[in-house]
């Protein structure tokens, strides 16, 4: 599954306000159910806590990952939100997170999990993504990178 298929412009964030996780989760929450009605919001809420309870999805280099399985969504959704300052994240390095890509699975989907993450990571390995990412300036020019990205990668294999 291509991550271009999940994310798109109506639900990136390039300016989150968000000082701390909990935050971050609410604002990322926010902007989902903006952009798709009728989402149930504390359900999203509670799936991602309980991943996060397990371990957090704050990977490395300022990532978030955060994601859960919900019936609260169909299919795959995802919401890509970006701070210019950091946010308290209590990540395994211990570091600020600047990205956050927050993952949604139905469990009509459960198998799509690990490819759309492993796809994610593959994406992450490059710093240059990280970089493009965090210079863009509009949800439009952070979706064109995802899509950019995504092609080269489809290109190499």
């Amino acid at each position: 599954m291509l991550l271009s298929q999940i994310f798109s412009p109506d639900r990136i964030i390039v300016n989150l306000e968000s000082e701390d996780k909990d935050e971050a989760f609410e604002e990322l929450v926010n902007q989902l159910v903006v952009s798709i009605p009728g989402t149930n919001r504390q359900a999203v809420l509670n799936s991602l806590w309980e991943r996060e309870e397990k371990m957090s999805t704050g990977i490395k280099r300022g990532i978030a990952v955060p994601h859960g399985l919900t019936n609260a969504v169909e299919g795959v959704k995802a919401v890509l939100g970006i701070s210019k300052k950091g946010i308290d994240y209590e990540s395994l390095d211990g570091g600020p997170v600047y990205i956050l890509f927050m993952l949604l699975f139905s469990p009509k989907v459960a198998e799509q999990h690990l490819k759309v993450l492993r796809s994610l990571a593959y994406l992450l390995d490059d710093h240059a993504f990280y970089e493009q990412l965090m210079i863009q300036k509009s949800p439009e020019g952070v979706y064109s990178c995802i899509c950019k990205f995504e092609e080269m990668l489809l290109g190499d294999n």
